[in-house]
Protein backbone atom coordinates (compact mmCIF):
# COMPACT_ATOMS: atom_id res chain seq x y z
CA UNK A 1 0.00 0.00 0.00
CA UNK A 2 1.21 3.29 -0.78
CA UNK A 3 2.54 6.03 1.62
CA UNK A 4 0.13 8.97 1.34
CA UNK A 5 2.93 11.08 2.43
CA UNK A 6 5.71 9.61 -0.03
CA UNK A 7 6.11 12.32 -2.86
CA UNK A 8 4.85 15.06 -0.15
CA UNK A 9 7.53 17.69 -0.68
CA UNK A 10 7.91 20.59 1.30
CA UNK A 11 7.52 23.80 0.40
CA UNK A 12 8.61 27.17 0.34
CA UNK A 13 6.99 28.08 3.67
CA UNK A 14 7.24 26.70 7.25
CA UNK A 15 6.02 23.11 7.22
CA UNK A 16 3.68 23.01 10.08
CA UNK A 17 3.38 19.10 10.01
CA UNK A 18 7.16 18.47 9.14
CA UNK A 19 10.03 19.88 10.73
CA UNK A 20 11.98 17.44 8.06
CA UNK A 21 10.65 15.27 5.15
CA UNK A 22 8.87 12.28 6.87
CA UNK A 23 9.59 13.90 10.43
CA UNK A 24 6.20 15.07 11.88
CA UNK A 25 6.36 17.70 14.73
CA UNK A 26 4.94 16.41 17.83
CA UNK A 27 1.62 18.15 17.63
CA UNK A 28 0.59 16.37 14.63
CA UNK A 29 2.21 13.02 15.71
CA UNK A 30 -1.87 11.33 16.12
CA UNK A 31 -3.06 12.99 13.25
CA UNK A 32 0.25 11.45 10.60
CA UNK A 33 -0.31 7.97 12.37
CA UNK A 34 -3.82 8.00 11.48
CA UNK A 35 -3.35 9.14 7.70
CA UNK A 36 0.01 7.57 6.91
CA UNK A 37 -1.63 3.94 6.23
CA UNK A 38 -4.62 4.83 4.47
CA UNK A 39 -4.57 4.38 0.87
CA UNK A 40 -5.27 7.01 -1.23
CA UNK A 41 -8.62 5.56 -1.96
CA UNK A 42 -9.86 5.13 1.45
CA UNK A 43 -9.07 9.05 2.56
CA UNK A 44 -11.03 10.39 -1.26
CA UNK A 45 -14.04 8.59 0.28
CA UNK A 46 -13.76 10.64 3.40
CA UNK A 47 -13.32 13.43 1.93
CA UNK A 48 -16.51 12.84 -0.35
CA UNK A 49 -18.38 12.49 2.93
CA UNK A 50 -17.34 15.38 4.03
CA UNK A 51 -18.13 17.33 1.06
CA UNK A 52 -21.44 16.00 0.52
CA UNK A 53 -22.07 16.60 4.33
CA UNK A 54 -21.45 20.39 3.94
CA UNK A 55 -23.92 20.05 0.59
CA UNK A 56 -26.76 18.40 2.25
CA UNK A 57 -26.36 20.98 4.84
CA UNK A 58 -26.73 24.19 2.58
CA UNK A 59 -23.33 25.04 3.77
CA UNK A 60 -22.51 27.38 0.69
CA UNK A 61 -20.55 30.50 -0.29
CA UNK A 62 -21.69 32.68 -2.94
CA UNK A 63 -18.41 32.57 -6.08
CA UNK A 64 -18.67 34.60 -8.88
CA UNK A 65 -22.34 34.65 -8.46
CA UNK A 66 -22.88 31.10 -8.04
CA UNK A 67 -23.32 29.24 -4.83
CA UNK A 68 -21.48 26.57 -4.27
CA UNK A 69 -20.48 24.11 -1.15
CA UNK A 70 -17.66 25.89 0.76
CA UNK A 71 -14.05 23.19 0.55
CA UNK A 72 -13.59 22.16 3.73
CA UNK A 73 -10.25 19.79 3.41
CA UNK A 74 -10.04 16.40 5.10
CA UNK A 75 -6.61 17.27 6.90
CA UNK A 76 -6.68 19.29 9.56
CA UNK A 77 -4.59 22.13 11.03
CA UNK A 78 -2.83 21.68 14.37
CA UNK A 79 -1.76 24.30 16.76
CA UNK A 80 -0.16 23.18 20.29
CA UNK A 81 -1.50 24.93 24.08
CA UNK A 82 1.25 26.65 24.34
CA UNK A 83 1.35 28.52 20.79
CA UNK A 84 -2.44 29.05 20.94
CA UNK A 85 -2.17 31.00 24.19
CA UNK A 86 0.65 33.46 22.70
CA UNK A 87 -2.41 34.12 19.61
CA UNK A 88 -5.10 34.35 22.65
CA UNK A 89 -3.26 37.35 24.32
CA UNK A 90 -1.87 38.86 21.42
CA UNK A 91 -5.30 38.88 19.73
CA UNK A 92 -7.33 40.30 22.86
CA UNK A 93 -3.99 43.03 23.15
CA UNK A 94 -5.10 44.01 20.18
CA UNK A 95 -9.03 44.49 20.47
CA UNK A 96 -8.35 46.12 23.65
CA UNK A 97 -6.01 48.78 21.99
CA UNK A 98 -8.64 49.28 19.04
CA UNK A 99 -11.36 49.53 21.78
CA UNK A 100 -9.33 52.44 22.99
CA UNK A 101 -8.58 54.03 19.82
CA UNK A 102 -12.37 53.83 18.58
CA UNK A 103 -13.52 55.71 22.03
CA UNK A 104 -10.82 58.17 21.44
CA UNK A 105 -11.25 58.68 17.61
CA UNK A 106 -15.04 59.42 18.10
CA UNK A 107 -14.68 61.54 21.22
CA UNK A 108 -11.99 63.68 22.26
CA UNK A 109 -9.22 62.89 19.74
CA UNK A 110 -6.36 62.90 22.47
CA UNK A 111 -4.58 60.05 19.80
CA UNK A 112 -4.73 62.44 17.26
CA UNK A 113 -3.67 65.91 19.18
CA UNK A 114 -0.57 63.64 20.51
CA UNK A 115 0.64 62.76 16.82
CA UNK A 116 0.33 59.06 17.33
CA UNK A 117 -1.86 58.67 14.33
CA UNK A 118 -1.64 61.93 11.84
CA UNK A 119 -5.19 62.94 11.95
CA UNK A 120 -5.38 63.06 7.65
CA UNK A 121 -5.05 59.22 8.20
CA UNK A 122 -8.24 59.11 10.37
CA UNK A 123 -10.64 61.54 8.37
CA UNK A 124 -9.51 60.73 4.65
CA UNK A 125 -10.58 56.61 5.66
CA UNK A 126 -13.72 55.80 3.57
CA UNK A 127 -14.82 54.11 6.63
CA UNK A 128 -14.76 56.86 9.55
CA UNK A 129 -18.09 58.25 10.00
CA UNK A 130 -18.76 61.32 11.43
CA UNK A 131 -22.02 60.44 12.21
CA UNK A 132 -20.61 58.33 15.07
CA UNK A 133 -18.99 61.18 17.14
CA UNK A 134 -20.44 61.41 20.31
CA UNK A 135 -22.34 57.98 20.91
CA UNK A 136 -20.94 55.98 23.90
CA UNK A 137 -22.29 52.27 24.49
CA UNK A 138 -23.03 52.20 27.85
CA UNK A 139 -20.42 49.23 29.09
CA UNK A 140 -17.55 50.94 26.69
CA UNK A 141 -17.96 48.17 23.69
CA UNK A 142 -17.54 48.82 20.12
CA UNK A 143 -15.97 46.36 18.98
CA UNK A 144 -18.68 43.24 19.92
CA UNK A 145 -16.86 40.62 17.51
CA UNK A 146 -13.44 40.82 15.65
CA UNK A 147 -11.63 38.48 13.47
CA UNK A 148 -7.87 39.45 13.16
CA UNK A 149 -6.16 37.72 10.41
CA UNK A 150 -2.99 36.08 11.47
CA UNK A 151 -0.08 33.97 9.19
CA UNK A 152 2.91 31.98 10.02
CA UNK A 153 6.45 33.89 8.44
CA UNK A 154 9.15 31.21 7.36
CA UNK A 155 10.51 30.79 11.08
CA UNK A 156 6.80 30.00 11.91
CA UNK A 157 6.01 33.22 14.12
CA UNK A 158 2.72 34.32 13.95
CA UNK A 159 1.71 37.34 12.59
CA UNK A 160 -0.96 39.90 12.33
CA UNK A 161 -1.67 40.46 8.79
CA UNK A 162 -4.99 42.22 9.14
CA UNK A 163 -8.14 43.26 11.66
CA UNK A 164 -11.33 43.10 11.18
CA UNK A 165 -14.14 45.10 13.36
CA UNK A 166 -16.79 45.95 11.26
CA UNK A 167 -18.74 42.95 10.53
CA UNK A 168 -16.35 39.92 10.47
CA UNK A 169 -17.82 36.78 9.02
CA UNK A 170 -16.57 33.08 8.91
CA UNK A 171 -17.43 31.60 12.16
CA UNK A 172 -20.19 29.70 11.30
CA UNK A 173 -17.23 26.93 8.81
CA UNK A 174 -15.45 26.82 12.09
CA UNK A 175 -18.19 25.36 14.01
CA UNK A 176 -19.43 23.03 11.19
CA UNK A 177 -15.99 22.03 10.25
CA UNK A 178 -15.68 20.44 13.54
CA UNK A 179 -19.31 18.71 13.42
CA UNK A 180 -18.27 17.45 9.82
CA UNK A 181 -14.35 16.45 10.71
CA UNK A 182 -15.73 14.17 14.50
CA UNK A 183 -18.08 12.01 11.74
CA UNK A 184 -14.60 11.56 9.28
CA UNK A 185 -11.74 11.18 11.18
CA UNK A 186 -13.22 9.54 14.71
CA UNK A 187 -9.74 7.74 15.16
CA UNK A 188 -7.98 10.74 15.93
CA UNK A 189 -10.80 12.70 17.90
CA UNK A 190 -10.18 9.88 20.13
CA UNK A 191 -6.45 10.08 20.66
CA UNK A 192 -6.13 13.70 20.75
CA UNK A 193 -7.57 16.49 23.35
CA UNK A 194 -8.82 19.19 21.23
CA UNK A 195 -10.26 22.18 22.76
CA UNK A 196 -13.86 22.62 21.55
CA UNK A 197 -15.48 25.42 19.56
CA UNK A 198 -19.97 25.19 20.60
CA UNK A 199 -19.71 27.62 22.99
CA UNK A 200 -19.30 30.28 20.57
CA UNK A 201 -23.15 31.29 20.33
CA UNK A 202 -23.56 31.38 23.96
CA UNK A 203 -20.37 33.35 24.52
CA UNK A 204 -21.96 35.95 21.50
CA UNK A 205 -25.15 36.21 23.15
CA UNK A 206 -23.71 36.91 26.44
CA UNK A 207 -21.76 39.60 25.55
CA UNK A 208 -24.63 41.03 23.06
CA UNK A 209 -26.47 40.80 26.26
CA UNK A 210 -24.10 42.89 28.36
CA UNK A 211 -24.03 45.46 25.47
CA UNK A 212 -27.91 46.56 26.42
CA UNK A 213 -29.17 49.87 27.18
CA UNK A 214 -28.82 50.79 30.56
CA UNK A 215 -31.79 49.84 32.80
CA UNK A 216 -32.49 47.15 30.26
CA UNK A 217 -32.23 43.44 32.43
CA UNK A 218 -34.06 40.89 29.94
CA UNK A 219 -32.50 42.59 26.65
CA UNK A 220 -34.39 41.45 23.71
CA UNK A 221 -31.42 40.51 20.73
CA UNK A 222 -32.19 39.91 17.33
CA UNK A 223 -29.74 38.95 14.70
CA UNK A 224 -29.86 41.84 11.37
CA UNK A 225 -29.77 40.35 8.07
CA UNK A 226 -29.12 41.59 4.61
CA UNK A 227 -31.70 39.10 3.29
CA UNK A 228 -31.42 35.58 1.85
CA UNK A 229 -29.44 36.56 -1.29
CA UNK A 230 -26.29 37.52 0.62
CA UNK A 231 -23.36 35.28 0.54
CA UNK A 232 -23.24 34.98 4.39
CA UNK A 233 -26.71 34.18 5.28
CA UNK A 234 -26.06 30.81 6.02
CA UNK A 235 -24.07 32.02 8.99
CA UNK A 236 -27.04 34.71 10.08
CA UNK A 237 -28.99 31.65 10.14
CA UNK A 238 -26.87 29.62 12.17
CA UNK A 239 -25.92 31.89 14.86
CA UNK A 240 -29.48 33.46 15.14
CA UNK A 241 -30.50 29.48 15.59
CA UNK A 242 -27.64 28.55 18.01
CA UNK A 243 -28.41 31.93 20.31
CA UNK A 244 -32.05 31.34 20.20
CA UNK A 245 -33.02 35.19 19.30
CA UNK A 246 -35.06 36.52 15.78
CA UNK A 247 -33.55 36.93 12.30
CA UNK A 248 -34.51 39.60 10.97
CA UNK A 249 -34.23 42.44 8.20
CA UNK A 250 -34.38 45.98 7.72
CA UNK A 251 -38.16 45.54 6.88
CA UNK A 252 -39.30 43.58 10.02
CA UNK A 253 -37.94 46.80 11.94
CA UNK A 254 -39.77 50.06 12.64
CA UNK A 255 -37.89 53.27 14.72
CA UNK A 256 -40.32 55.17 16.36
CA UNK A 257 -38.92 58.37 18.70
CA UNK A 258 -35.57 56.78 18.74
CA UNK A 259 -37.40 53.02 20.01
CA UNK A 260 -36.76 50.40 17.53
CA UNK A 261 -39.14 47.46 17.49
CA UNK A 262 -39.42 44.30 15.08
CA UNK A 263 -42.96 43.41 13.67
CA UNK A 264 -44.59 40.46 14.45
CA UNK A 265 -48.06 38.90 14.00
CA UNK A 266 -48.69 39.98 17.80
CA UNK A 267 -47.93 43.56 17.64
CA UNK A 268 -44.44 45.12 17.66
CA UNK A 269 -41.65 43.80 20.24
CA UNK A 270 -38.71 46.20 21.40
CA UNK A 271 -35.74 45.66 20.63
CA UNK A 272 -32.60 46.17 23.03
CA UNK A 273 -29.31 44.96 21.14
CA UNK A 274 -29.33 44.62 17.04
CA UNK A 275 -26.50 42.21 16.04
CA UNK A 276 -26.07 43.34 12.50
CA UNK A 277 -23.81 41.67 9.63
CA UNK A 278 -24.95 44.89 7.52
CA UNK A 279 -22.35 47.18 6.34
CA UNK A 280 -22.64 50.88 7.73
CA UNK A 281 -23.74 52.61 4.30
CA UNK A 282 -26.98 50.78 4.35
CA UNK A 283 -27.55 50.10 7.63
CA UNK A 284 -29.89 53.35 8.19
CA UNK A 285 -31.23 55.19 4.87
CA UNK A 286 -31.35 58.38 7.22
CA UNK A 287 -28.04 59.31 7.61
CA UNK A 288 -26.04 56.95 5.52
CA UNK A 289 -27.06 55.81 1.75
CA UNK A 290 -30.49 56.90 0.86
CA UNK A 291 -31.46 54.61 -1.34
CA UNK A 292 -31.02 51.39 1.19
CA UNK A 293 -34.29 48.91 1.28
CA UNK A 294 -32.36 46.52 3.73
CA UNK A 295 -31.59 48.77 6.52
CA UNK A 296 -33.75 50.65 9.11
CA UNK A 297 -34.56 54.48 9.33
CA UNK A 298 -33.63 55.64 12.18
CA UNK A 299 -30.99 53.02 14.29
CA UNK A 300 -28.35 55.78 14.33
CA UNK A 301 -30.47 58.14 16.00
CA UNK A 302 -31.70 55.39 18.68
CA UNK A 303 -28.37 54.77 18.96
CA UNK A 304 -27.63 58.17 20.40
CA UNK A 305 -30.49 58.51 22.50
CA UNK A 306 -29.43 55.60 24.50
CA UNK A 307 -32.79 53.31 23.79
CA UNK A 308 -30.76 50.07 21.08
CA UNK A 309 -27.04 48.62 21.05
CA UNK A 310 -25.62 48.27 17.80
CA UNK A 311 -23.40 45.77 17.33
CA UNK A 312 -20.74 45.95 16.09
CA UNK A 313 -20.84 49.71 16.15
CA UNK A 314 -21.18 52.13 13.40
CA UNK A 315 -17.86 53.71 12.31
CA UNK A 316 -15.43 50.83 13.72
CA UNK A 317 -14.31 50.28 9.68
CA UNK A 318 -11.35 53.26 10.36
CA UNK A 319 -9.71 50.77 12.51
CA UNK A 320 -9.16 48.53 10.31
CA UNK A 321 -8.49 50.58 7.49
CA UNK A 322 -4.71 48.49 6.22
CA UNK A 323 -3.52 52.11 6.61
CA UNK A 324 -4.57 52.28 10.08
CA UNK A 325 -2.80 48.88 10.59
CA UNK A 326 0.50 50.10 10.24
CA UNK A 327 -0.51 52.03 13.22
CA UNK A 328 -1.49 49.56 15.64
CA UNK A 329 1.55 48.74 17.33
CA UNK A 330 2.37 52.27 18.35
CA UNK A 331 -1.82 52.62 19.56
CA UNK A 332 -0.56 49.09 21.93
CA UNK A 333 1.92 50.96 23.39
CA UNK A 334 0.29 54.21 23.82
CA UNK A 335 -3.04 52.99 25.52
CA UNK A 336 -2.07 49.49 27.16
CA UNK A 337 1.74 50.95 27.58
CA UNK A 338 2.54 47.39 26.58
CA UNK A 339 4.65 45.69 23.58
CA UNK A 340 2.97 44.00 20.91
CA UNK A 341 2.79 40.37 21.25
CA UNK A 342 1.87 39.59 17.92
CA UNK A 343 4.13 41.38 15.20
CA UNK A 344 2.74 43.32 11.79
CA UNK A 345 3.87 41.78 8.89
CA UNK A 346 6.32 44.40 7.28
CA UNK A 347 4.44 46.99 5.76
CA UNK A 348 5.17 50.26 3.74
CA UNK A 349 3.19 53.93 4.42
CA UNK A 350 3.42 55.25 1.04
CA UNK A 351 2.05 58.36 1.48
CA UNK A 352 4.25 59.25 4.18
CA UNK A 353 7.56 59.93 2.51
CA UNK A 354 8.38 60.06 -1.33
CA UNK A 355 11.39 58.30 -0.62
CA UNK A 356 9.56 54.86 0.75
CA UNK A 357 7.37 55.64 -2.54
CA UNK A 358 9.80 55.14 -5.28
CA UNK A 359 11.90 52.87 -3.00
CA UNK A 360 8.21 50.84 -3.61
CA UNK A 361 8.15 51.29 -7.46
CA UNK A 362 11.16 50.53 -8.36
CA UNK A 363 10.25 47.07 -6.29
CA UNK A 364 6.82 46.06 -7.78
CA UNK A 365 8.14 42.67 -8.61
CA UNK A 366 8.80 41.81 -4.99
CA UNK A 367 6.36 43.44 -2.98
CA UNK A 368 2.40 42.56 -2.28
CA UNK A 369 0.33 45.64 -2.87
CA UNK A 370 -3.10 46.04 -1.48
CA UNK A 371 -5.56 48.76 -1.20
CA UNK A 372 -6.71 49.88 2.13
CA UNK A 373 -10.41 49.25 1.95
CA UNK A 374 -10.25 46.42 0.17
CA UNK A 375 -11.70 43.18 1.26
CA UNK A 376 -12.38 39.27 0.15
CA UNK A 377 -8.85 39.44 -1.47
CA UNK A 378 -10.31 42.04 -4.20
CA UNK A 379 -7.31 44.24 -5.58
CA UNK A 380 -4.46 42.40 -3.91
CA UNK A 381 -1.25 42.27 -6.74
CA UNK A 382 1.31 39.88 -5.13
CA UNK A 383 4.14 41.38 -7.37
CA UNK A 384 5.77 38.50 -7.93
CA UNK A 385 3.22 36.69 -9.38
CA UNK A 386 1.88 39.35 -11.48
CA UNK A 387 2.27 40.31 -15.08
CA UNK A 388 3.96 43.08 -16.63
CA UNK A 389 0.77 44.66 -17.12
CA UNK A 390 -0.63 44.42 -14.00
CA UNK A 391 2.25 46.16 -12.58
CA UNK A 392 2.28 48.66 -14.80
CA UNK A 393 -1.55 49.28 -14.00
CA UNK A 394 -1.40 49.35 -10.00
CA UNK A 395 1.79 51.53 -10.56
CA UNK A 396 -0.83 53.83 -11.95
CA UNK A 397 -2.76 53.63 -9.39
CA UNK A 398 -0.65 54.35 -6.65
CA UNK A 399 0.80 57.23 -8.18
CA UNK A 400 -2.16 58.90 -8.30
CA UNK A 401 -3.75 57.71 -5.22
CA UNK A 402 -0.48 56.52 -2.42
CA UNK A 403 -2.96 56.68 0.37
CA UNK A 404 -5.31 54.38 -0.86
CA UNK A 405 -2.22 51.35 -0.64
CA UNK A 406 -0.09 49.96 1.22
CA UNK A 407 2.89 47.49 0.21
CA UNK A 408 3.89 44.55 1.88
CA UNK A 409 6.62 42.18 2.26
CA UNK A 410 5.98 39.09 0.44
CA UNK A 411 5.76 36.48 3.02
CA UNK A 412 5.71 33.17 2.36
CA UNK A 413 2.78 31.72 4.55
CA UNK A 414 2.99 28.75 6.62
CA UNK A 415 1.71 25.57 4.57
CA UNK A 416 -0.29 22.13 6.12
CA UNK A 417 -0.87 19.17 3.80
CA UNK A 418 -4.04 19.30 1.88
CA UNK A 419 -5.72 16.53 0.00
CA UNK A 420 -5.79 17.54 -3.71
CA UNK A 421 -6.42 14.98 -6.20
CA UNK A 422 -5.92 11.80 -4.56
CA UNK A 423 -2.48 12.71 -3.20
CA UNK A 424 -1.42 15.00 -0.23
CA UNK A 425 0.42 18.33 -1.61
CA UNK A 426 1.89 21.49 0.87
CA UNK A 427 -0.24 24.05 0.50
CA UNK A 428 -0.28 28.00 2.36
CA UNK A 429 -2.87 28.99 4.91
CA UNK A 430 -3.75 31.49 7.22
CA UNK A 431 -5.58 31.95 10.36
CA UNK A 432 -8.71 33.62 11.34
CA UNK A 433 -9.35 33.46 15.42
CA UNK A 434 -12.66 35.37 16.51
CA UNK A 435 -12.73 37.05 19.53
CA UNK A 436 -15.77 37.87 21.26
CA UNK A 437 -15.76 41.00 24.11
CA UNK A 438 -18.04 41.36 26.72
CA UNK A 439 -16.87 44.99 28.36
CA UNK A 440 -14.48 42.62 30.93
CA UNK A 441 -13.03 40.40 28.99
CA UNK A 442 -11.88 39.15 25.41
CA UNK A 443 -12.64 35.42 24.93
CA UNK A 444 -10.74 34.22 21.78
CA UNK A 445 -12.54 31.56 20.56
CA UNK A 446 -10.30 28.06 20.59
CA UNK A 447 -9.35 27.76 16.85
CA UNK A 448 -10.70 29.66 14.24
CA UNK A 449 -10.75 29.53 10.96
CA UNK A 450 -7.74 28.44 8.60
CA UNK A 451 -8.05 29.00 5.16
CA UNK A 452 -6.18 27.56 2.34
CA UNK A 453 -5.14 28.50 -0.95
CA UNK A 454 -5.69 25.49 -3.31
CA UNK A 455 -4.46 26.34 -6.37
CA UNK A 456 -0.40 25.35 -5.66
CA UNK A 457 2.33 28.68 -5.07
CA UNK A 458 -1.16 31.01 -4.59
CA UNK A 459 -1.12 33.12 -1.36
CA UNK A 460 -4.76 34.40 -1.43
CA UNK A 461 -6.37 31.82 0.84
CA UNK A 462 -10.16 33.72 0.37
CA UNK A 463 -13.30 31.33 -0.25
CA UNK A 464 -13.80 34.50 -2.96
CA UNK A 465 -10.69 33.92 -4.73
CA UNK A 466 -11.34 29.91 -4.81
CA UNK A 467 -9.38 28.99 -1.72
CA UNK A 468 -11.26 26.68 0.82
CA UNK A 469 -11.12 25.84 4.22
CA UNK A 470 -9.55 23.49 7.05
CA UNK A 471 -10.48 22.55 11.14
CA UNK A 472 -8.32 24.13 13.43
CA UNK A 473 -7.37 22.19 16.37
CA UNK A 474 -6.41 24.05 19.50
CA UNK A 475 -4.56 21.03 21.63
CA UNK A 476 -5.45 21.46 25.79
CA UNK A 477 -2.25 21.90 28.07
CA UNK A 478 -1.35 18.50 28.98
CA UNK A 479 -1.82 19.33 32.35
CA UNK A 480 -5.37 19.92 32.01
CA UNK A 481 -8.09 21.39 30.30
CA UNK A 482 -7.98 25.04 29.40
CA UNK A 483 -10.56 27.58 31.66
CA UNK A 484 -12.83 28.75 30.27
CA UNK A 485 -15.41 31.55 31.66
CA UNK A 486 -18.78 30.33 32.81
CA UNK A 487 -21.38 31.40 29.66
CA UNK A 488 -25.03 31.58 29.83
CA UNK A 489 -26.58 28.87 27.97
CA UNK A 490 -28.12 29.60 24.64
CA UNK A 491 -31.79 28.64 24.81
CA UNK A 492 -31.96 24.83 22.90
CA UNK A 493 -35.61 24.73 22.06
CA UNK A 494 -36.11 27.94 19.27
CA UNK A 495 -39.40 29.61 19.57
CA UNK A 496 -40.55 29.82 15.24
CA UNK A 497 -40.48 33.41 14.39
CA UNK A 498 -43.69 35.07 15.08
CA UNK A 499 -43.15 38.12 13.11
CA UNK A 500 -45.60 38.14 9.79
CA UNK A 501 -43.43 37.72 6.30
CA UNK A 502 -43.29 41.14 4.89
CA UNK A 503 -45.87 43.43 7.12
CA UNK A 504 -44.13 46.59 6.10
CA UNK A 505 -43.42 48.96 3.14
CA UNK A 506 -40.77 47.29 0.44
CA UNK A 507 -38.70 48.04 -2.37
CA UNK A 508 -39.01 46.01 -5.49
CA UNK A 509 -37.58 42.92 -5.27
CA UNK A 510 -34.58 43.67 -7.96
CA UNK A 511 -33.69 46.45 -5.69
CA UNK A 512 -33.21 44.28 -2.56
CA UNK A 513 -31.42 41.43 -4.27
CA UNK A 514 -29.24 43.61 -5.63
CA UNK A 515 -28.15 44.93 -2.21
CA UNK A 516 -27.76 41.80 -0.27
CA UNK A 517 -25.58 41.08 -3.01
CA UNK A 518 -23.69 44.07 -2.41
CA UNK A 519 -23.24 43.27 1.00
CA UNK A 520 -22.14 39.14 -0.21
CA UNK A 521 -18.81 41.24 -1.46
CA UNK A 522 -17.96 42.45 1.90
CA UNK A 523 -19.23 39.37 3.87
CA UNK A 524 -16.67 37.20 1.10
CA UNK A 525 -13.92 38.37 3.06
CA UNK A 526 -13.87 35.35 4.63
Amino acid sequence: MADLFEDYRLGPGWDEMFGEPSMPRSTYEALHATLQPLSSAELGIRAEVLARAFLDQGITFALKGVERPFPLDIVPRIIAAQEWRTVEIGVAQRIRALEAFLDDVYGAGQVLADGVVPRRIVVTSAHFHREAAGITPHNGVRIHVAGVDLIRDEQGTFRVLEDNVRVPSGVSYVMENRRAMAHVLPEVFAATRIRPVESYPAQLLRALRAAAPVGVNEPTVVVLTPGVHNSAYFEHALLAREMGVELVEGRDLVCVGNEVAMRTTAGEQRVDVIYRRIDDEFLDPVHFRADSVIGCAGLLNAARAGRVTIANAVGNGVADDKLLYTYVPDLIRYYLNEEPVLPNVETYRLEDDPDVLAHVLDRLDELVLKPVDGSGGAGIVIGSQATDEQLAAVRSLIEVDPRGWIAQREVALSMVPTLVGNRLRARHVDLRPFAVNDGENVWVLPGGLTRVALPEGALVVNSSQGGGSKDTWVLTDVSGPAEEAPVEEAPVVVVPSPRSPDPGPSAGPVAVQQQQQQQSAREAQC
